[in-house]
């Protein structure tokens, strides 16, 4: 599996194959060559990053149980590629088996992940916050201020669920089935990519997305 993300002044990430079999992740400068690499873990889910240089990695259980790095399910790196900041459950908490769902905007992550799948949301100055919500095992998130869409859930990929978020849990307000711009069912899509208010997704075809959000 290979990501591959922008980063701020026309850098970009590229994750999956490196200059050695630890040295997974590298960054690519404007003129296309690599500027450094470094090991990133295994079994990432999802690798995001924003506008202010700061890079996200979330995994999945093929990584979590074996890497070091992946271990903690979700990590934050510079774009240098040092490791800021990872995830630690509060006592009582589960840890992270796979995330399942991601949203990442400029100073916050949000992520639903099994076995539990509480809403974390992760802001970069190290505090975090663990929500109850409706929705199990939802594929994307997009969030704004307290609203929260979030797509999939059960076995119901095309059901979009609005929830208004208190201190504590995400209170569903409304729910839709999501279909396509004309009209058509959403049956198969990629793995959604949440970027703040807005959730987009790609079907069948590599070069058509979509975009929804709040």
């Amino acid at each position: 599996m290979t990501d591959l993300d922008a980063l701020p002044n026309g850098r970009f990430i590229l994750q999956g194959y490196g200059a050695t079999e630890d040295q997974n992740a590298q960054i690519y400068g404007t003129d296309g060559r690599r500027r450094h690499s470094f090991a990133i873990g295994s079994a990432v889910e999802f690798l995001m990053a924003d506008r202010r240089h700061r890079i996200w990695t979330a995994y999945f259980d093929e990584g979590v149980y074996v890497d070091p790095i992946s271990a903690a399910g979700l990590v934050r790196w510079d774009s240098g590629g040092n490791q800021r900041w990872r995830y630690t459950p509060p006592e009582g908490i589960e840890y992270i088996d796979t995330v399942y769902a991601f949203n990442v905007d400029d100073d916050v992550a949000w992520a639903s992940y099994y076995p539990t799948f509480p809403l974390l949301e992760a802001r970069t100055n190290g505090e975090i916050r663990l929500r109850k919500t409706p929705v199990v095992a939802p594929r994307g998130m997009a969030v704004h201020r307290e609203q929260i869409l979030m797509l999939g859930g059960g076995r119901q990929p095309d059901r979009l669920h609005h929830c208004r978020m208190t201190e504590h849990e995400a209170l569903l307000v409304e729910e839709a089935c999501l279909t396509l711009p004309n009209g058509a069912p959403l049956k198969r899509y990629a793995s959604p990519i949440g970027r703040g208010r807005h959730l987009y997704l790609r079907g069948t075809s590599p070069r058509q997305w979509y975009v929804t959000g709040i």
